[in-house]
């Protein structure tokens, strides 16, 4: 997988950027002077190895640092987060520990949904289904089963946000309407058909709600998933590519937007991430 990705972008880049910003407790900081490490960054680190198909440098220690950052005190995503990543690195029994503590902030039975406790954004605000959907994701990653009543409290949760065939707060945006049908194929239940995405597809990139501009990363990222979710396909995929090979820094990190910004981890894996699905399709 990695060769397909380095016939487009410079991945040696991306690797010493990631590698240089590892720490000696196992975590990653994408402010390389800073030893602030934290879940988000060494979860996207996770990631992006993974998705090379590469083992994580000194694995044991990454291991540790995301088992004991599983504290009542982090917020249901980065619970989440940190559960994913363990299961990832192959510790499954560590990673279903986090279970507990998911649960106590997250409780559909209870119709808590864990909205606006802290997100995984770095711009704009969490949406109220960004823990369902990080939630799921966690659930996914270690085999945990809910309960029909869980699937359809969640469900209904979910539709709260429908906006004909997408969905949104107070507008259909392409974030939540992902989230949303990401969340729906998780539980086994049907997805809606919608044009929402090709609505926010420009000549290169995505956007956030349909008709606008510019496009930044996180919706092309989102789109892309939920095409391929769909069975649908991008129209126009030589310019995403470009889109998406202009938004590497010389640092080999990538940014959200054409415009200047700074390298971090969540968008150097939305990047790859996007990279990859376009190259599939």
């Amino acid at each position: 997988m990695g060769s397909k990705l380095e016939d487009y972008i410079n991945l040696r880049g991306v690797l010493k950027y990631i590698e240089e910003r590892r720490h000696e407790d196992g975590g990653y900081c994408f402010v390389s002077l800073l030893n602030e490490t934290n879940i988000n960054d060494t979860y996207y680190a996770v990631k992006i190895y993974d998705l090379l198909g590469m083992e994580v440098s000194e694995k044991e220690k990454t291991i540790r640092f995301l088992h004991k950052s599983l504290k009542p005190q982090q917020a249901a995503v980065a619970i989440s987060m940190a559960v994913e990543g363990l299961a990832i690195l192959g510790a499954k029994d560590l990673a279903k520990e986090g279970l507990s503590l998911v649960f106590k902030k997250y409780k559909p039975l209870e119709g808590e949904f864990a909205i606006g406790l802290g997100g995984s954004e770095e711009f704009g605000t969490a949406t109220p289904l960004e823990a369902t959907y990080w939630v799921l994701r966690a659930f996914k990653a270690v085999d945990y089963r809910l309960s029909s009543e869980e699937k359809e409290r969640i469900k209904n949760f979910v539709e709260n946000f429908r906006k004909e065939n997408a969905y949104g707060v107070n507008q259909a945006t392409t974030t939540m309407t992902y989230q949303a049908i990401f969340a729906l194929n998780s539980l086994g239940y049907g997805v809606p058909k919608t044009k929402h995405f090709h609505r926010c597809e420009v000549h290169g990139g995505f956007t956030e709600v349909p008709y606008s501009l510019p496009p930044y990363l996180e919706p092309t990222f989102y789109a892309l998933r939920a095409l391929k979710l769909l069975g649908e396909k991008p129209r126009y995929v030589k310019g995403h590519i470009q889109f998406i090979r202009t938004l590497q820094n010389p640092n080999g990190g990538f940014r959200r937007s054409l415009e200047m910004g700074i390298s971090n981890f969540q968008n150097t894996y939305r990047a790859l991430r996007a990279l990859d699905d376009i190259l599939s399709f």
